[in-house]
């Protein structure tokens, strides 16, 4: 079957009423028969039914061994990280998201676990940056918010050269247009809170994994640690999924539109999307995605703080907001917003420019969207504007 077609019919008809739609089991125990005699189910922490759908859900589609939903994309990732012990490192892509960073640097590293930033688009610098304590590579791709591809399938052979777990965050691509395990990925990470839920109304993370040792594991980690979605959030991430391939297939074609436009402008120097042939690995994404996905980002030729928060604050469709992946089309200012406890000497390091505004694109019409930044492009040659405020 097609991945659409696969995608809605791995949600099954619930077996107990015929009900179309999943049940959502909002209880915290389950009678037992006799101690140790169940039905599959013995208390809502370890399992739910409603949880146990979405999590076989992401694993058919990720094409994994064992799925699991978490409280958020960051639980998911606390769960993971969790894996490794005092002393083991790891190498993670440079321009990664504000929260990883944090979670690496705030958290992980007061345990003894260093982290090695690297530029893993470029598979020499992965290989040079391996050390004998290297037990993962944590990979974004694309990246937020630049938007570089990294060749998983090349990252995954240096990987299991070594002996290494490749973690690949799935968030921007969603398996529809990506599948990390099929190009050699060990574990799958989402924050379903973007695309996969689709609606700015859940927080829930998601992780799939190819293999019963790490399914086991996570698996504790997720049950001893407690930080499980609820069955009312896995029900609506359900139900948003079911119209996933409908959604991405409108934000795709709307993100080349807008990618498009934005190369034209002349207030802007550079655009980042992977559909661009411009795009510095456009030929990487090409080969490992369907689609590029729904999120832009541009800097500009002005680059300063000061004009980028004119322009954000002037949008009328795109709404200011630390997320992505929903209906409605969206904006932010990394450096201020999503990245801004990212040291400023390491932000720039990594290209992350003080101009650089992220966009996510809804569902609406392209031309409504093109003529929305259009006029809020246009005050950068205006001295009106609204009052400006950056957060320090």
């Amino acid at each position: 079957m097609k991945t659409a077609t696969q995608l809605i019919h791995s949600i099954p008809v619930d077996e107990l009423t015929g009900a179309i739609s999943v049940p959502i089991y909002q209880t915290s125990t389950f009678v037992q028969e006799s101690p140790g005699i169940n039905k599959g189910f013995e208390f809502s922490r370890a399992n739910n039914p409603t949880r146990k759908v979405l999590e076989d859900l992401i694993c058919n589609l990720e094409e994994g061994y064992a799925g699991f939903a978490f409280a958020s994309g960051m639980s998911a990732i606390d769960a993971v990280l969790k894996l490794l012990k005092t002393g083991d490192e790891i190498m993670a892509v440079e321009d990664t998201y504000g929260g990883i960073f944090q979670i690496f640097n705030h958290m992980f590293e007061r345990f003894g676990i260093k982290v090695n930033f690297v530029d893993t688009s470029n598979t020499d610098k992965v290989l040079a940056a391996i050390t004998p304590k290297t037990k993962v590579i944590w990979l974004e791709s694309p990246t937020n918010p630049t938007l570089r591809i990294s060749d998983i399938k090349s990252v995954s052979k240096i990987a299991k050269q070594h002996d290494i777990l490749l973690v690949v965050d799935n968030t921007f691509s969603t398996p529809l247009l990506q599948q990390p395990i099929t190009l050699g990925a060990d574990i799958v990470i989402h924050s379903a809170s973007k695309y996969l839920a689709g609606h700015c109304d859940v927080i829930a993370g998601l992780v799939v994994v190819n293999s019963k040792p790490l399914a086991d594991q996570i698996r504790y980690n997720q049950n001893i640690s407690g930080s499980i979605l609820s069955p009312f959030e896995a029900w609506l991430t359900i139900r948003g999924i079911e119209t996933l391939a409908l959604r991405l297939e409108k934000q795709c074609a709307n993100a080349l539109a807008v990618a498009q436009w934005l190369s034209t402008h002349p207030a802007i120097d550079k655009v980042y999307y992977p559909g661009l042939a411009t795009h510095k690995n456009h030929h990487i994404a090409r080969k490992q995605q369907k689609n590029y996905g729904g999120l832009v980002s541009f800097s500009l030729k002005s680059d300063n703080i000061k004009n980028a928060i004119r322009i954000v604050n002037a949008t009328k469709l795109f709404k200011l907001a630390e997320s992505f992946g929903g209906v409605k089309s969206m904006l932010a200012h990394p450096a201020t917003m999503t990245h801004r406890n990212i040291p400023e000497d390491f932000r720039k390091k990594t290209g992350l420019q003080d101009s650089c505004i992220r966009l996510s694109l809804g569902i609406e019409d392209a031309e409504d969207l093109i003529n929305d930044l259009k006029q809020a492009l246009d005050r950068l040659n205006s001295p009106a504007g609204k009052q400006i405020t950056v957060l320090q």
